[in-house]
């Protein structure tokens, strides 16, 4: 596939997909438009060897693989949630002229770029219907229905020099001057879009809000794609991409998982059952499973910290990877990230092949490292595994920026691991 194509498909990957849901629901459609037939994990499975199949937990993880029955297979780990603000389940305010959301800040986000956004709202939202069954719906208002308004800095002489931001008091989004808002006729309303019409009552929902602002091409040359989410649909994109490329007798599997920024630690997390369950299902014979784990290699990738041109001294200067100028091979002495000189080794050696470029970063000693999947799918399983990432500025923001070519870059080098 071409630079040029890819990126556009990542583009329109990026606004389809405000939430682990509606990403999920699109890595879904796209595996089944490649030939993927969906499994369901309370049926028995009967898998058909030189076929290819998918599997979602809880509508915001997904896995998919090709099932040649081989026992060295390619598995590459990502995540589909990023740091967003959440609706909390009784959120109208009604107080100072308008109505305004309660929300909770998910993951470590990086609070102060949400004020003054056009912001929508998206999830999912679980009701009875007439049949009094429970049904759940994925809503995307779409439209910029809130806002966070900064505080003037006539009224707050020091907003340039040593800001805080409180999560309870300052970031409440107001969305109406009008009293008469009710939030459950608002969450009918979305579902009667979808015609949606037999709400006999509405449960809980889980529902985020997100910038309108669209993904897109930034720089003089379109060197940089900017986006809300590129952590970490970037690497779901770049995943999905490399499992629909590859022949049905490659032994390739492809996993995103939800709840990565808040620890991994749920049902449908790298720390949960999931991708486990999923394998041992593949490989019901306990020694054919361990010799598939033991020979088996998983590249978690995930965003890497690339080097800020106004911040250069965050980063170790032998270790600071730019943008455009290819993958990052993330290592930890501690562990926090899983990477090894035998999985770099192998990853190396498949991008020399290809002639394309790669990168390596450390943190500095004296700072924090953040973590990813790799170390808890590596502890679960017990499989060699490798940290990569594409380089980013601005991570955790409501919008990311990374170079125009190195998602392809990365994109060659996993369908490369098949060959």
């Amino acid at each position: 596939m071409k630079k040029q194509d890819f990126n556009e498909g990542l583009l329109g990957f990026l606004n389809a997909s405000p939430t682990p849901f509606h990403a999920t629901l699109n890595m879904s459609m796209m595996l089944e438009n490649a030939g993927f037939t969906k499994l369901n994990e309370v049926d028995t499975w009967e898998l058909q060897e030189g076929a290819k199949y998918f599997v979602t937990r809880n509508d915001s993880s997904v896995i998919a693989f090709t099932f040649p029955h081989a026992k060295e297979y390619i598995m590459v780990g990502a995540h589909t949630d990023s740091p967003n603000l959440k609706l909390k389940p009784n959120p109208v305010i009604k107080e100072h002229g308008v109505i305004k959301f309660g929300v909770e800040s998910y993951g470590g986000l990086l609070l102060n770029p949400w004020f003054d956004r056009d912001l929508s709202l998206a999830g999912r939202v679980s009701y009875l219907d007439a049949d009094d069954t429970i049904q759940d719906a994925l809503v995307n208002v779409q439209k910029a229905v809130a806002i966070i308004p900064s505080l003037a800095i006539h009224l707050d002489d020091k907003a340039n020099k040593e800001r805080t931001v409180n999560k309870q008091t300052d970031m409440c989004p107001i969305l109406t001057t009008n009293d008469d808002f009710e939030f459950e006729e608002f969450l009918k309303w979305q579902l009667a879009k979808q015609d949606i019409l037999d709400v006999k009552e509405l449960y809980a929902s889980e529902l985020s809000f997100y910038d309108t602002q669209k993904a897109s091409h930034v720089g003089l040359h379109d060197d940089f794609i900017a986006s809300a989410r590129l952590d970490n649909l970037l690497s779901c994109y770049v995943g999905l991409l490399a499992i629909c490329s590859v022949e049905n007798d490659k032994p390739m599997l492809f996993i995103a998982s939800d709840h990565e920024e808040v620890g991994s630690e749920s049902t449908s997390g790298a720390g949960g059952s999931f991708l486990e369950n999923t394998l041992r299902r593949m490989f019901p014979d306990y020694n054919d499973y361990m010799k598939m784990i033991r020979s088996s290699l998983m590249i978690s990738a995930d965003n890497a910290h690339a080097i800020h041109p106004n911040f250069p001294s965050k980063h170790d200067s032998k270790h600071a990877p730019y943008i455009n100028k290819g993958s990052v091979i993330k290592v930890n002495a501690n562990q926090r990230y899983a990477s090894n000189s035998t999985t770099i080794s192998r990853f190396m050696n498949v991008a020399k092949s290809l002639n394309e470029p790669y990168q390596e970063f450390v943190t500095r000693s004296d700072m924090g490292c953040g973590s990813t999947i790799g170390p808890i799918t590596a502890t679960r399983l017990g499989i060699d595994t490798l940290d990569i990432g594409l380089p980013t500025y601005g991570m955790h923001s409501i919008r990311e920026l990374c170079g125009s070519d190195d998602a392809h870059s990365l994109y060659r080098i996993l369908v490369g691991f098949t060959h």
